[in-house]
């Protein structure tokens, strides 16, 4: 409703605009906007053929998408977040890759979000709300967070219950997720009435996954997230020793793409792998909850 938005969208002057419009409405034979003090209306015409419209330019949109994905048909890319990608995804894809040896993964990691219009990126995996309107939305997997500390720590000094955190140096989790959900140092204590404890001391990393290599090396004790924590949890580097405090998230992992890219071949190898490898996950902490009774 501005040819002025719409130029800078376009490139061109906002007379460019004007002139096509006006083309346009010559050519159907019949005005397209109502020019008013406040700015541009549609007509009724106009707003009768717009979902049409749209969804014929959705269409296009599909075919330009697939037509550049389908360039390389060995590839697909994949955007995730760094530390997710380094303690989640990469220590599984080789068993993506012995699966489906005629796909070459292309891993991009970042935080910020995926322009799909570009046709660089065919999925990414997000911890979100699962709210990514216009796109396929499947979730993974949910989250958790617990104290976890590496075992020669815990031989020096002992964490049996949260009032021995005091003795310990608090290792904080920066990392921009926006969960308001996930507690820091702070809330966490001050959920237990461990208000002596001061939970801002400490040090603090603008990574998970940092923070995780931090706890291995022993530095003091972290609240990790689960699913990032996971792996190292199973060989041994870290313990959880206060597990009946484990906290559960509101946010979950999301596998994110266009609803054309689900088209293409590798793309719908990658993943169903990853859904079956994510429901694999969830069952397994499923099973070592039940061990643990809580």
């Amino acid at each position: 409703m501005n040819f002025s938005r719409a130029a800078d969208e376009l490139s061109v002057t906002p007379g460019a605009v004007s002139q096509q419009i006006q083309n346009l409405e010559d050519y159907i034979g019949a005005p397209l906007f109502k020019r008013t003090a406040k700015g541009l209306l549609l007509t009724d015409g106009a707003q009768t053929a717009l979902p049409a419209l749209r969804e014929a330019f959705d269409r296009l949109a599909e075919a330009a998408s697939q037509l550049t994905a389908a360039a390389d048909g060995r590839r697909v890319t994949v955007s995730a977040a760094p530390s997710f990608a380094a303690k989640w995804l990469v220590p599984r894809l080789g068993r993506f890759e012995a699966a489906h040896p005629e796909v070459d993964v292309w891993l991009s990691a970042g935080m910020e979000l995926v322009d799909f219009a570009d046709g660089e990126v065919d999925v990414a995996i997000r911890y979100g709300s699962g709210r990514y309107p216009g796109l396929e939305v499947t979730r993974l997997m949910g989250e958790t967070v617990t104290p976890v500390a590496a075992p020669s720590l815990l031989a020096e000094k002992p964490l049996a219950e949260p009032e021995d955190l005091a003795h310990h140096t608090l290792l904080h989790d920066g990392s921009p997720d926006a969960d308001e959900s996930c507690p820091d140092w702070a809330m966490w204590l001050t959920a237990r009435g461990l208000r002596q404890i001061d939970g801002t001391r400490g040090p603090r990393f603008n990574q998970s996954s940092l923070v995780i290599e931090a706890v291995v090396g022993g530095r003091g004790v972290a609240l990790a997230k689960g699913t990032l924590a996971q792996a190292d949890l199973d060989a041994g580097r870290l313990v959880a020793p206060l597990l009946s405090s484990t906290t559960t998230l509101d946010l979950a992992y999301h596998l994110v793409h266009p609803k054309a890219k689900a088209r293409l071949k590798q793309v719908r190898a990658f993943t169903g792998w990853v859904k079956a490898e994510a429901e694999a996950h969830e069952a397994g902490l499923r099973t070592m909850d039940n061990g643990a009774g809580i």
